[in-house]
């Protein structure tokens, strides 16, 4: 491995405990005994489409998956999709399946949080 692939590796590590760090306040905050139904609904909102960054949690997780099966696209051996083909499903998946499940989700516990 080159210095310059070790350092990108280190950074992406960073990053990745960065993120991890992150994830778990959400997860503490949405462990806390006093969360209700709207608040959570509009927890999960919040990690589909945020209104303040467009995007979202899934939807930025989904772009990172598709970024790399575009990298995987052009480097792949043979160009055959085994890399490739993977990835951009796992995209798919965070976004039509994961996102969409979060949605319903929100939707029942505070279908009036829907118009705020």
């Amino acid at each position: 491995m080159t210095g310059r692939t070790r350092s990108r590796l280190d950074r992406v590590r960073a990053s990745a405990g960065i993120a991890q760090l992150a994830l778990q306040q959400i997860e503490d905050d949405l462990n806390a005994d006093d969360v209700d139904a709207s608040e959570l609904a509009a927890i999960l909102r919040e990690l589909q489409e945020d209104v303040d960054v467009p995007g979202g949690l899934f939807p930025a997780l989904a772009q990172l998956v598709t970024a790399a099966a575009r990298r995987a696209e052009q480097i792949e051996p043979d160009r055959d999709g085994d890399a490739s083909c993977p990835l951009h499903e796992a995209a798919a998946l965070i976004t039509d399946n994961a996102g969409q499940r979060l949605n319903w989700a929100a939707r029942s516990l505070d279908p009036q949080g829907d118009d705020a």
